[in-house]
């Protein structure tokens, strides 16, 4: 909001004021004469006389905004050099000069060429100099002068913001301080009251007031509540000039919210809540919401939910949704319509923040009654325990009975009951149950070793509603009877050394039995009655329910025995007593020095009291079957048919070829082609294999020729070492036989295959120069011509 005000002011400037200065030594003697300056002063048309003439320049002061139709005169240089004939130029430089101050450079005369604002600039400094238009020369020194601007009220005050935001606790008292808001003017502060600024407040009263001095916003109403209003809306206005009449001002808004203090208690809306639930209704069921009114915000309108007092109170629980708000009531306790109907409680709700400065408005606090009604539905029948444990000998008949379970309707009919066995829990069908009255009896023997716990369901059916039914759990452990013999506890291989000594232990034999007596077990050993002293081995009861096998003479012989049984008979200590014979195999064996065996002539067996018939048959079966496989696996071997060497006579590996013919002698040279073996180079050629299909990528690879080399072990090797480098063998192992045996031998070839077919005899003579190795060969054709004769 901007006032104007217009203010008409005659300004006249005094131009020149003369003052004696003192002689300065840069100054000509033309300057030393006497001086008249001219000017709107004080002194008008007065002379006034110095010794020394000098420029010194006082301020000028100018109007910002002006408005005028002409330019602004500011003043007027003049020096007394100047005689009105032109001669001399007025210069004028420095701050505006030629743009904002003009000046007539004849007359010297000085005009502001444009409105000026204070604001921008409120100082200008100016330097001005005559000179001689025809020497060019300066006729006075150069001298500065300062206009000054003077400010008007063109300027109103401005908020540092255009919006304020604030808040404040509500029921806060008369005079808190709410916000300082500040305005700032751009007027000169030093001249007038253009920039003295007064705040006042518009809009938001009666609640809030300002300090017209600080701008301080304070409040004006003492307990203003959040509950009614929250949001307030105030207006501040800046205004200069002291806040006189014409002054400009400004304005500015501030929103100031109230924030919230726990000033309020809850309240129920209602005094008294109705709810119902069925009996049925397990423990932790929300049965309904209650809520609590607090108009806080926030913390302060967190509220605790419980149960102060009534008869319910230990049957129902309440919880607080801390989301909501709210009270949920909860069954704590099974409900039973039979025995209680109505319940009451007495809810409390509270705050959990209480503000000790508005304890005195009352008790953060309230009540309210809640009734909860039971339902009756109709439930199925309840067995008088939550499980049953029963205890029944193992020798107990079929058909006694071992326990009963009760079950009856709760519900006010007291409808008939019938009972059942969960066959899933007994699917050996051992037990059963009367369906009137529950009780269980046996439907087979049992047997505590097999299974000494049996655990099974019974069901409880209301006849009339079989839809309503329960189970419970029915624990029956068997309890033991004494109808097992003890029996050895482990194979025993029991030897006695040839050269043991009368009194030695030999072997400790332990039982165990399956039945298991509450005094724990307590085994006797004693040799059967026959062999009540028997003459080799005596047995000794340890009475740690073990005993020991004793030698009761010196040495054993293996040649005359090898072998003693010693049947032992085992007691148990419970009632009936129970025994069982076993029979003990000891072996006699040789031993060192030390008794440790060295061989012995049979092995120890821990024998029965004998095989039954059953048994023999099955072994003698046995040994039959194995017999037929293996006559049927031999057979089958004798009729198989061998398989050919060569399977393919494009098969082109090397092989060992067997020929049954003797072929006929030296004289047959049709039976077998002899020149791969007379002419290495045969072997040499380069054949294509037939297995495979041939690649041109491998060229046919020619060796050279090897029957130059004496050393045919050499030859095998390379022989060798060319198949493995061959690419083109083939991926299995093979046998090559290589016939060629070398040249060079000092006695030439030895075979008969290359002896000429003639007549004509042969000399051998020459048989006996080769040495003794060739003696006997030299002796059988060398006697050729004895024979002869």
């Amino acid at each position: 909001m901007r006032t104007h005000s217009f203010l008409t002011v005659l300004l006249w400037s005094s131009v020149f004021y003369v003052v004696h200065m003192m002689p300065s030594q840069k100054r000509t003697n033309k300057h030393l004469h006497s001086e008249r300056i001219t000017g709107l002063s004080e002194n008008d048309g007065k002379t006034l006389h110095r010794t020394k003439r000098g420029w010194m320049w006082n301020q000028f002061f100018l109007l910002e905004e002006y408005t005028g139709p002409d330019t602004q005169y500011v003043g007027k240089l003049h020096t007394d050099q100047d005689k009105g004939d032109g001669n001399l130029k007025y210069i004028l430089t420095g701050d505006g000069a030629g743009s904002l101050f003009i000046i007539d450079e004849n007359t010297g005369d000085i005009h502001a060429a444009k409105k000026l604002d204070r604001e921008e600039k409120s100082l200008y400094v100016l330097r001005a100099k005559a000179i001689d238009r025809k020497t060019g020369r300066q006729v006075e020194p150069e001298s500065e002068f300062i206009i000054k601007i003077h400010d008007i009220n063109d300027n109103e005050p401005k908020f540092t913001k255009d919006m304020y935001s604030a808040s404040i606790p509500e029921m806060s008292g008369v005079g808190t301080s709410v916000i300082q808001v500040t305005a700032t003017d751009a007027d000169d502060a030093n001249y007038g009251n253009s920039a003295k600024v007064v705040y006042s407040i518009l809009q938001g009263q009666p609640y809030f007031s300002v300090d017209p001095e600080t701008g301080i916003i304070k409040t004006a109403l003492p307990d203003m509540s959040r509950e009614n209003r929250e949001q307030y809306q105030v207006v501040i206005q800046a205004k200069d000039m002291g806040g006189q009449m014409g002054g400009l001002s400004g304005t500015t808004t501030v929103n100031i919210t109230l924030t919230d203090v726990n000033d309020n208690p809850p309240r129920f809306p209602q005094s008294s809540y109705q709810f119902s639930s069925p009996e049925s209704a397990p423990p932790g069921t929300p049965l309904g919401r209650i809520k609590a009114n607090d108009p806080d915000v926030g913390e302060n309108a967190e509220i605790e939910y419980s149960i102060s007092n009534g008869d319910g109170s230990d049957m129902f629980d309440i919880i607080t949704d801390k989301d909501t708000q709210e009270g949920i009531i909860t069954v704590k306790k099974h409900l039973d319509f039979e025995n209680k109907v109505l319940y009451t409680l007495r809810v409390e709700a509270t705050n959990t923040h209480p503000d000790p400065r508005f304890l005195q408005l009352g008790p953060f606090k309230d009540t309210a009654l809640v009734k909860i009604s039971v339902e009756d539905i109709d439930e199925p029948p309840v067995f008088s325990r939550p499980w049953y444990l029963i205890e029944v000998d193992e020798d107990a008949k079929e058909g006694s009975i071992i326990g009963q379970v009760v079950a009856q309707d709760p519900d006010a009919a007291k409808n008939a009951i019938k009972y059942s066995v969960d066959r899933h829990t007994d699917l050996d069908r051992i037990f059963n149950i009367y369906s009137g009255n529950g009780s269980l009896f046996l439907s087979k023997p049992l047997d505590r070793e097999e299974t000494p716990w049996h655990n099974i369901t019974v069901i409880a059916t209301e006849i009339n509603n079989p839809k309503q039914s329960s189970q419970i759990p029915v624990f029956i452990r068997i309890l033991d009877i004494n109808d097992h013999a003890p029996e050895f506890a482990n194979y025993y291989e029991t030897f006695v050394c040839e050269n043991a000594k009368a009194g030695q232990l030999i072997q400790t034999v332990s039982a165990i039995d399956k039945d298991q007596p509450p005094r724990g077990h307590r085994f006797f050993f004693e040799l059967v009655p026959e062999f009540a002293v028997h003459p080799n081995f005596s047995v000794v009861d340890n009475k740690d329910n073990t005993a020991g096998i004793m030698t009761r003479r010196n040495g054993y012989s293996r040649s005359k025995m090898s072998t003693y049984l010693l049947p032992i008979i085992i007691f148990d200590n419970d009632y009936p007593i129970q025994s069982s014979t076993g029979t003990l195999t000891i072996r006699v064996c040789a031993c060192d020095s030390r008794g440790n065996m060295q061989s012995c002539s049979a092995e120890a067996l821990l024998l029965p009291a004998g095989l039954s018939t059953g048994a023999l048959v099955a072994i003698l079966l046995c040994i039959i079957i194995l017999l037929v496989l293996v006559v049927l696996f031999t057979a089958l071997k004798r009729q198989r048919k061998k398989e050919p060497l060569i399977i393919s006579k494009d098969d082109v590996r090397d092989n060992i070829v067997t020929y049954n013919d003797e072929g006929g002698g030296e004289e047959d040279t049709q039976a077998f082609d002899i020149g791969t073996l007379r002419n290495p180079e045969a072997r040499e050629e380069s054949k294509m294999r037939r297995d495979v299909i041939p690649e041109t990528i491998f060229q046919i690879r020619r060796t050279a020729p090897l029957w130059e080399n004496i050393d045919v072990q050499d030859f095998i090797h390379r022989r060798l070492k060319e198949n493995d480098l061959d690419p083109a063998a083939p991926p299995y192992d093979s046998l090559a036989t290589y016939a060629y045996e070398g040249n060079d031998s000092i006695a030439n070839s030895l075979s008969s295959l290359e002896s000429l077919t003639t007549e004509g005899n042969q000399d051998y003579d020459y048989l006996s120069d080769w040495g003794p190795r060739f003696k006997k060969l030299a002796d059988m054709y060398g006697g050729e011509d004895s024979d002869r004769d």
